[in-house]
């Protein structure tokens, strides 16, 4: 009996967007605000936060969709810290409970970078050089970059919906 064998590789599509890679240490809420006022967009905080590895992991996420020019803008924490409580091995006559921080990554190979941005559209050079130079323009970004989303190995965390 014939095997038949679907190749389903070229049949899907890759999503078009540009990711950016942003470096700094404020907070998320604050990023956001900052975003807003310096390129003219509307970012609000989605009701659920990103949940991934069952509950173990959280990422803030803020989405605002730009109805004139069709285009859907997300930004999300790359990074998520947990405190987990461990009960200490030790011989004493007392238990106590240790408390350690984990640390977590929705992007695991780009640990260096805190948050990601994340346009639902590939532009051109120009228009993505400006977006950059506009956020490097930030006095607390310390930088800002592209991400060619071929070389990640973990690009199916960047579908939210």
């Amino acid at each position: 009996m014939a095997v038949h064998k679907l190749i389903l590789d070229d049949v899907f599509e890759e999503t078009i967007c540009t990711l950016i890679g942003i470096h700094c240490t404020i907070e998320d809420y604050r990023l956001a605000y900052l975003l807003n006022k310096s390129l003219g967009i509307n970012l609000v905080r989605n009701k659920k936060d990103l949940d991934y590895n069952n509950g173990k992991s959280t990422y803030s996420i803020y989405k605002w969709e730009d109805k004139k020019q069709f285009l859907t803008w997300n930004l999300v924490s790359n990074i998520c810290k947990t405190n987990d409580y461990e009960k200490e091995r030790s011989q004493s006559l007392f238990q106590t409970n240790q408390t350690v921080t984990k640390t977590y990554y929705l992007l695991p190979e780009l640990k260096h970078v805190n948050y990601l941005l994340k346009i639902e559209e590939e532009f051109n050079l120009n228009k993505e050089r400006r977006i950059i130079n506009t956020i490097l323009s930030i006095p607390q970004i310390a930088t800002a970059y592209t991400i060619d989303l071929s070389q990640l190995k973990s690009k199916e965390n960047l579908i939210f919906s």
